[in-house]
């Protein structure tokens, strides 16, 4: 099958992705403040944030929709001020709204992305096939996509992004509004489109999603880098794993919390859930434990060491829980980054 030749990729030993001291600014207010990162070909960060952070001002700066104020980006190696259509030709672009034609079927929304690129039309044929395949979406080629999904439409609109075989791809919240079964396939797609060495830049308000795909994560509130890591180092900031100890019979959680006290200084006892925690003393500690309740001739129904979730991480970082919106966020609006409408003003 032939497909179109893929833009010119950054070298292995240069970020694919790059950014350095980004600020934008709308008047007196600063929506991105001295944002910095650099992503490694083939790999995927993580922008974490809640609305209004700034993240979808971040995307239109880096994918030349926005010119920041101040500061330099980088993608697949080309300045986005000094050289915006080159940066074009090199990544593709999936917006927080499907921008699919809903008066055409999935195989001509295709093959309208292939010729707008100007790609030989032999090659967007055998690509828009090869994509609609990839995607799941090949019963529904010939349906226009207004009758499809939310989750279809969200695939077609990735596939779209991907026609012309681009090697960097910026995700804005990909996933909102998809139901849980339509998250887990466009993760599962993502996932190979990493393993075959396409550089992702993905933005979320999803903790599990970032948690999920990214080898890295910068987690942003008002427009600044508050913490930067693997989502395994952001966890760890949050304090260390616990022991959790679930009692399979409510009779014998008193019983359950005096082998432990046997153990472990410092515990909680929930007689409710039949739960009992404590600070982890690692892996190791595991076995000895558990064989001290079978001695005793206690049943558990679950023993095993809980990390911190993301949603910790936030919480200990900026006081609240990522979903829950600011006391003074009116200017949010729909759910959108707070900055898009008057980007498209200016």
């Amino acid at each position: 099958m032939t497909t179109p030749a893929p833009a010119a990729r950054a070298t292995p030993s240069a970020p694919a992705i790059e950014a350095e001291n980004l600020v934008k600014k709308f008047g007196d207010f600063t929506a991105v403040d001295g944002i910095s990162f650099s992503v490694p070909t083939g790999s995927v960060l993580g922008l974490l944030g809640p609305n209004g952070s700034g993240k979808t001002t971040t995307i239109r700066m880096m994918t030349t929709l926005s010119p920041p104020t101040s500061g330099t980006a980088r993608v697949a190696g080309y300045d986005v001020l000094r050289r915006p259509a080159e940066v074009r030709k090199a990544m593709g672009l999936t917006a927080q709204s499907a921008t699919v034609d809903e008066l055409l079927t999935g195989r001509e929304n295709l093959r309208l992305i292939g010729d707008l690129y100007g790609l030989p039309k032999k090659s967007v044929k055998a690509r828009a096939d090869e994509l609609l395949d990839r995607f799941s979406l090949t019963d529904a080629a010939t349906k226009v996509a207004k009758s499809y999904s939310g989750g279809m439409r969200r695939r077609l609109d990735l596939a779209a992004s991907l026609v012309a075989a681009p090697p960097v791809l910026f995700l804005d919240e990909p996933t909102t509004g998809l139901d849980p079964r339509s998250r887990n396939e466009l993760w599962d797609v993502l996932r190979d489109l990493v393993r075959d060495g396409t550089t992702l830049l993905l933005t979320t308000q999803y903790l599990d999603e970032a948690d999920q795909l990214a080898d890295n994560v910068i987690v942003i509130d008002h427009g600044k880098v508050i913490a930067e890591g693997t989502p395994l180092q952001l966890k760890d900031r949050s304090g260390a794993a616990s022991l959790v100890i679930t009692v399979s019979r409510p009779e014998d959680v008193d019983g359950a919390a005096r082998v432990l006290a046997g153990r472990i200084e410092e515990y909680h006892v929930d007689h409710d859930s039949r739960r009992i925690t404590a600070p982890s003393e690692g892996v190791s500690a595991l076995a000895g434990i558990a064989s001290a309740f079978s001695e005793a001739g206690i049943e558990l129904d679950d023993i095993g060491l809980q990390r911190p979730s993301l949603d910790d991480v936030f919480l200990s970082l900026t006081g609240r829980r990522a979903e829950e919106p600011e006391a003074d966020a009116s200017n949010v609006g729909d759910g959108r980054d707070e900055t898009t409408e008057q980007e498209q003003r200016a």
